[in-house]
């Protein structure tokens, strides 16, 4: 089964109306993660199914594929999957995973350690300043700032990473291919020249209230922390925080004053048991162990002989694939485009292979998803 066909069975897979992704994984499973497979398990049950799903299984609307294989095939643009290698290790472990992740940007991203900061969209002059000054330090310590591309806290966060010459992770409520706010369109290119877009829903998708609690959830999954920078009692980034911490991980909240109805959310956070955190610095200190951990599962995980990424029980250095990416690399920084057409090797291969030279310091990630090679 080549690409282009694998790629249109999930799509058939992903649109199917009222499937979802839980579903979706278990006729994975069964069929042997192999999503063929699973579409022919799904035709033969169509009793687990309504009307609109079988009849879409047996008749898919061919034009709205040919869309979502046209974006698709836009540089930079991906359908991360569930089944391979560097599909985040992170979201495999939270309630309700997602199958897929579309991305435009640096897919790779989703691999490093990452911290979510996420608050008010009406936020005051300081929460802001306080959004910003967290997302560039924690950016220069070596995270990847993560947000929602909302109004307030999370647009702010995004900017700073950028203006810091870091890389930066959207999650979205929408599909791919829309941006919510509009008002974030130009921000929104700025971080798929940079960072990534992340979404779980297919192209075409409107920001609808139910979406963003799902966002939300792979907001918090993809993070080894959430800080909470200001947040009224009703504020959905409550809702991050508490996904956060129900999936294990670490979260933060930034004390405020009590005449403040923005501080009261996080107050109340911290009478939960958040941490309270005045410094960017006491965040790092508390996730640099999480951080370090995940840095080593990767590496062993990339390693894997099943994996895409062409690693054998060798090790890298003793692959030929390893020596034409270095190769490709040469002296000067390239994107990842860019060593595919050089390299010959797929994008999906390649992000994993450059993950795996990050974290031996053979190569550095820099702003604008483009790699260099290191001495």
């Amino acid at each position: 089964m080549d690409e282009s066909d694998e790629l249109r069975a999930w799509l058939i897979a992903l649109r199917t109306p009222g499937l979802g992704a839980g579903r979706l994984r278990e006729a994975l499973v069964a069929a042997g993660g192999r999503i063929d497979a699973a579409l022919a398990l799904l035709r033969r049950r169509t009793a687990m199914l309504d009307d609109c799903a079988a009849a879409w299984l047996d008749a898919p609307d061919e034009a709205r594929l040919a869309a979502d294989l046209g974006w698709l095939a836009e540089p930079g643009h991906r359908l991360l999957r569930c089944t391979e290698a560097d599909f985040p290790p992170l979201l495999e472990t939270i309630p309700q995973p997602p199958a897929v992740l579309f991305v435009a940007g640096n897919a790779s991203l989703l691999l490093h350690p990452q911290v979510a900061i996420v608050g008010a969209r009406g936020a005051s002059p300081v929460g802001l300043e306080h959004a910003r000054r967290f997302a560039r330090e924690l950016a220069l310590a070596g995270f990847t700032v993560t947000s929602g591309m909302a109004d307030g806290i999370d647009g702010a966060a995004h900017e700073a990473a950028l203006e810091a010459g870091a890389a930066t992770v959207a999650v979205v409520g929408t599909g791919p291919d829309r941006v919510y706010p509009r008002k974030h369109r130009a921000l929104a290119q700025r971080i798929v020249a940079q960072g990534a877009l992340v979404s779980e829903f297919p192209l075409g998708t409107a920001a609808r209230a139910d979406h963003f609690p799902r966002r939300n959830r792979i907001i918090a999954g993809l993070s080894l922390g959430t800080v909470v920078v200001e947040a009224d009692l009703k504020s959905g980034s409550l809702i991050t925080a508490r996904l956060a911490g129900e999936q294990g991980r670490e979260v933060f909240a930034l004390p405020g004053s009590i005449a403040n109805p923005l501080a009261r959310g996080c107050h109340r956070l911290i009478r939960d048991g958040a941490r309270l955190v005045e410094e960017p610095a006491e965040v790092v200190e508390a996730l640099a162990p999480a951080a370090r951990a995940l840095g080593v599962e990767l590496a062993v995980r990339l390693a894997q002989p099943d994996a895409p990424a062409p690693g054998r029980a060798g090790g890298w250095h003793a692959d030929p694939e390893y020596g034409r990416l270095l190769a490709a690399l040469g002296h000067d920084p390239a994107t990842l485009d860019e060593l595919a057409t050089r390299s010959g090797l797929p994008a999906a291969a390649l992000s994993s292979m450059l993950l795996m030279l990050e974290l031996e310091d053979r190569v550095a990630g820099l702003p604008g998803n483009r790699y260099q090679r290191l001495p």
